[in-house]
């Protein structure tokens, strides 16, 4: 819908998800949506950065190799610091998620894209991956034992009880902050971006006069953007080091 001011503006309407290749089985959508074509690309880009990384060679490293393993080294240290050495064992699982979330934050910002991160259901699926893989390795290593993460040491007995009940909704309610950190701060990043974005061209487009004003505006829209960028960084670095702290209370419950 448009006015005489130019197009309305409808932040939201870059969320919806629609079909690019329909495919119906027996009945069924099984269709490939622009989700699940950005889902894809990240996942070859991810596993391009993997592959360049890996590759060595006894010359000098190109910049593309520089790059990926400077990631590498980033990773490494991060699940070292938060996790100790034996969580190492999951540095491919934390790679995957750092990568694959920031190069959907990343895509997300190219114009006319998608932004992956912005639906909760896939934030949600990324945190409920993290949280039954530490379930599981934690009762699988420590079995009983994994329940101390729930029983401070040094908590007087007489309020036990209510610190055990804390720590188990605490810990119940890890996907739900987990996911909704990254996908809330994708979703108000992309909609103020696309509000003032959508200011400087209705300003534009109502004449040379109020079209001076789009000067603001556009400083805004230029300064979220530079935002954005660190946000996207910053979105995948906390989702990632949370995944190792998670990882590191699986591999050490009564550590804390």
């Amino acid at each position: 819908m448009a006015t005489e001011a130019g197009p309305a503006i409808n932040p939201i309407e870059q969320f919806s998800i629609h079909p690019v290749v329909p495919i119906s089985i027996a009945g069924h959508d099984f269709s490939l949506t622009n989700s699940g074509l950005y889902m894809l690309l990240a996942v070859a880009l991810s596993c391009l950065i993997a592959a360049i990384g890996a590759r060595g060679g006894s010359g000098v490293p190109g910049r593309l190799q520089a790059l990926a393993e400077m990631g590498y080294e980033f990773i490494a240290g991060m699940v070292r610091s938060a996790a100790g050495e034996h969580g190492m064992r999951f540095f491919p699982l934390v790679f995957s998620i750092f990568f694959f979330i920031l190069i959907c934050n990343l895509v997300g910002l190219i114009p006319y894209s998608f932004t992956v991160t912005s639906q909760i259901i896939i934030t949600a699926a990324l945190a409920l991956l993290v949280f039954f893989t530490v379930v599981i390795i934690g009762v699988s290593e420590h079995g009983v034992g994994f329940f101390k993460l729930f029983v401070p040491s040094g908590v007087p007995i007489y309020i036990l009880p209510l610190v055990v009940a804390i720590e188990i909704i605490s810990f119940l309610s890890r996907p739900l902050s987990h996911s909704v950190r990254l996908f809330a701060n994708m979703l108000a990043g992309h909609i103020t971006l696309n509000v003032f974005g959508g200011f400087v061209v209705m300003l534009l487009g109502a004449g040379a006069l109020t079209g001076v004003l789009a000067i603001l505006p556009f400083a805004m829209t230029v300064g979220l953007y530079a935002l954005e960028l660190l946000v996207a960084f910053l979105q995948a670095y906390v989702f990632a080091m949370l995944t190792c702290m998670y990882l590191n209370d699986a591999l050490h419950p009564g550590g804390h």
